[in-house]
């Protein structure tokens, strides 16, 4: 029976576990899901909510009122941001390779 079990972990005759979220670490049904979402302990990628700021939800004139921002202004915008981001990400947190001497 356990082998079983452990065979069909994870997949679609899975009745306990959610496979989707299994899969890929979220599920389209989100918190109304009937199945559970085992979380891992540990990964090797991080999450930093909210750390982009769109400029069509943020961009506003004097009086209160949202002005458009261009298509190619919301590319640069991204960009930019992309590029300051991954910048500092791996000036200060890229695992640093070394060699030993022998």
């Amino acid at each position: 029976m356990a082998e079983y079990l452990a065979s069909i972990f994870g997949t679609e005759k899975d009745k306990v576990n959610c496979s989707f979220y299994f899969k890929i670490g979220a599920c389209r049904h989100g918190d109304r899901c009937s199945r559970l979402h085992n979380k891992p302990t540990f990964s090797q990628t991080i999450l930093i909510q909210n750390i982009y700021r769109n400029p069509q939800n943020s961009a506003q004139t004097a009086d209160g009122s949202h002005c458009a921002v261009s298509d190619v202004e919301m590319q640069e915008h991204y960009d930019e941001f992309f590029e300051e981001v991954f910048t500092e990400m791996e000036e200060n947190f890229a695992v640093k390779k070394t060699r030993r001497k022998l």
